[in-house]
């Protein structure tokens, strides 16, 4: 059997495997007659009129209609969906503004999209406001076509019996046989130049009209809404203040956008097997798991009901038998009792015995039966029951049980935390969390990250099971915003995932170095800790050097330099000022400036010999207007402060001196000639400048007094490798 296919520009689709694309949300049946709603999802006519209309008759009436088709998969609908859409709906009624040709008297106006489920409201025209989706509707039919191949259409113009039709006439509305086509469109006639297409029982309008202005063609396409418009609408209908375009570029556009789209979803052809193989195989894990879960919770609740059922035997036991015995001691006492009635039990025995005249006899036999009598004298004057009734020490409290029982349910894991001081994302992000005070253990962590993009819509990647407290993510992109949450699981039962964080990537590549202990490394006055961190201390220098300091307290810095140059490419590095530090110079500088740095003799009395110095003589002023091969930025006593003179900034002090952020990272761009500094902890730009990168260029530190610079643990981490020469 013949498949009619859609054709398109990327491939061949075969319009029999598209049949869920074309089920109405509504009646779950092929689309009759779609109408387009507000919310862009299309829903059969019938299915909506049945929500709108107080009656179930169908008053569509158009040009191209098809309201019943013998030979359509699809008879005349039954109403499954009344009742829910009427439930669904909301009352309120409304007038029709005017007699109109298909004006329709609607029930209600608004109601929830069997699609989306989002409220839609109709306005006062109802369904004669909406459009139809006729490129559905004839997708629908050549399905149609497809699945009843066998079936000809036949020619409506010949006598019987009739010819299978080769063409309909869209103009005439009619299928023709080819004798039938020529001889009711005879070349050179208006007729001739009729529109036709293949056998069809499904014809359309030529010309999509305006369901507001209904003599209008449609020739915009408005924006905001989202739906074809005509000029009407836009210069003073409903459309007059929203953005439209032409039609053509609407058509162009959407056009393109949905080619790239499914020229985008064909090239993954692969990846989308793949994923359904893994969504395969996710199935067959949530059916094995459910059903060991079933299992385990139904073991649970036998082991429960067996525990109960033991303790419920044992404890009626146990009141059985105190009963019993309450009992025994009772009747034992209620014989005595009934003993001290006259001419019975003792009483009468004692009577008796008063009636023997013989006294010895009487005596030997009174002697024995007094003390009996004694003892029934006493007890009748102190009644006591032999036992108690009451079983108030028997009655079982099961308020705490019920409480447990009422609050039994899954051991579902705690929600971990992410710990933002511990993490660090760079082009690879390590993500560091946390599990609330007295939790209980977990099996295993599943971090999922996504990057965050205006232009297009992204998806969470989850990492393979982490059976610790940190996971490393590599490969991000830079320059880009990503959020990470972590979720917990045991047991195969996941907890809910944490808060997402978002982290910022930074603008390039890490650069790791060391800091160098050769070149120009003051011993006396700086300490490094395995070349990782750097120190700056008062030593026997500074005490000689203050002999020749009649004011001021100023004295020169002590530069030291990452052991690894940039000679090309855009890298970036992050480091810690600690707090109480005095005065710290940061930045990048050349090769031959350092030169000059370090072999230069320099005067220790004299504030102005350097004038990148940190002492604000008015000689930096100027320095900043042009390129230098190096740049530095002051930090000292809490403070970031932004150079003088420079053309991003005023001379206004409130606008030069910034709160020291608690970690630092500057990017240098060598081929651009540009160095950025950075709040690293939000990468927000601080400050930026142009230098002259004519040679190689260096990470400098300067340090005066007392201070302390740390580099980032994954700067230490790896080296750059460089072709050429650096050092």
């Amino acid at each position: 059997m013949s498949v009619v296919s859609v054709q398109s520009s990327q491939s061949s689709v075969p319009i029999k495997n598209i049949e869920r694309e074309l089920i109405c949300p509504g009646c779950k049946e092929l689309f009759t007659h779609p109408l387009i709603l507000p919310c862009q999802h299309s829903v059969c006519h019938k299915c909506v009129k049945e929500v709108l209309l107080l009656t179930h008759e169908d008053s569509f009436t158009d040009a191209g209609s098809e309201c019943s088709n013998s030979g359509s998969p699809r008879s005349r609908l039954s109403s499954p969906s009344i009742d829910r859409l009427d439930r669904l709906g909301r009352s309120g009624s409304s007038t029709p503004t005017g007699k109109k040709r298909n004006s329709l008297i609607p029930r209600v106006t608004n109601f929830p999209c069997p699609g989306c489920q989002h409220d839609i409201d109709l306005g006062e025209r109802g369904i004669s406001g909406l459009f139809r989706n006729f490129t559905l509707e004839n997708i629908v039919e050549r399905y149609r076509q497809a699945a009843r191949a066998a079936v000809a259409i036949m020619c409506n113009l010949c006598k019987p019996p009739p010819v299978e039709a080769t063409k309909s006439c869209m103009d005439c509305k009619a299928s023709y046989c080819n004798e039938c086509f020529k001889m009711h469109h005879p070349w050179g006639t208006p007729k001739a130049q009729h529109e036709y297409v293949g056998p069809t029982t499904n014809f359309r309008p030529k010309v999509l009209m305006c369901p507001e202005h209904e003599m209008e063609k449609v020739n915009m396409y408005c924006e905001v809404c989202r739906r074809p418009v005509c000029h009407l609408c836009k210069l003073g209908g409903s459309h007059a203040n929203h953005k439209v375009t032409s039609m053509s570029s609407a058509y162009k556009l959407l056009k393109e956008k949905l080619s790239r789209s499914i020229h985008y979803l064909i090239s993954k052809e692969d990846q989308v097997k793949t994923q359904i193989s893994e969504l395969d195989e996710l199935i067959t894990h949530t059916q094995h798991n459910g059903e060991t879960s079933t299992r385990e919770a139904n073991l649970h609740f036998e082991t429960l009901f067996n525990i109960l059922e033991e303790r419920k035997t044992e404890m009626l036991r146990t009141i059985e038998v105190n009963q019993t015995t309450r009992l025994e001691k009772l009747k034992s006492q209620r014989e005595e009792y009934q003993g001290m009635l006259e001419n019975s039990g003792l009483v009468g025995y004692a009577q008796e015995v008063l009636k023997e005249t013989d006294q010895s006899c009487f005596v030997q036999t009174a002697k024995q039966l007094y003390p009996r009598i004694q003892k029934a004298t006493e007890a009748l004057r102190s009644f006591h029951p032999a036992a108690d009734p009451s079983f108030g020490d028997f009655a079982v409290d099961v308020s705490k049980e019920e409480v447990l029982l009422k609050e039994l349910g899954f051991s579902i894991p705690d929600v971990p935390v992410i710990d933002q001081s511990l993490s660090r994302v760079y082009n690879e992000g390590l993500i560091c969390w946390l599990l609330p005070e007295d939790s209980s253990p977990t099996d295993h962590y599943i971090l999922e990250y996504k990057k965050l993009d205006d232009k297009a819509e992204t998806t969470w990647l989850a990492t393979e099971k982490i059976y610790g407290n940190s996971k490393v993510v590599c490969d991000l992109d830079t320059n880009s915003l990503y959020n990470f949450r972590v979720k917990s699981c045991k047991k195969s039962v996941y907890s809910s995932y944490s808060q997402e964080v978002a982290f910022h990537t930074p603008p390039a590549p890490v650069f790791s170095f060391l800091f160098d202990d050769k070149c120009g490394f003051n011993t006396e006055r700086l300490i490094l800790n395995r070349r990782q961190s750097v120190e700056s201390v008062a030593g026997l220098s500074l005490l000689l050097g203050s002999e020749r300091i009649q004011m001021g307290s100023y004295m020169c810095l002590d530069y030291i330099i990452g052991d690894t140059g940039i000679d090309r490419g855009s890298h970036f590095w992050v480091f810690r000022v600690e707090p109480h530090s005095y005065l710290v110079k940061v930045g990048v500088a050349s090769d031959t400036k350092l030169q000059e740095w370090f072999h230069n003799p320099r005067d220790t009395s004299s504030p102005r010999y350097d004038h990148d110095s940190g002492h604000d003589s008015g000689s930096e002023d100027t320095c900043y207007d042009s390129s230098q091969p190096f740049t530095l930025v002051t930090i000292g006593m809490g403070k970031f402060i932004i150079p003088k003179g420079s053309t991003a900034t005023t001379s206004d002090y409130s606008n030069r001196v910034l709160p020291m952020p608690q970690r630092i990272g500057i990017c240098l761009d060598y081929e651009k000639g540009r160095v950025y500094f950075y709040d690293a902890d939000n990468m927000k730009c601080l400050w930026e400048r142009q230098v002259d990168c004519t040679g190689t260029m260096y990470p400098a530190f300067g340090l005066m007094g007392s201070g302390g610079v740390h580099l980032e643990e994954i700067i230490l981490g790896k080296r750059l490798g460089y072709t050429g020469d650096a050092q």
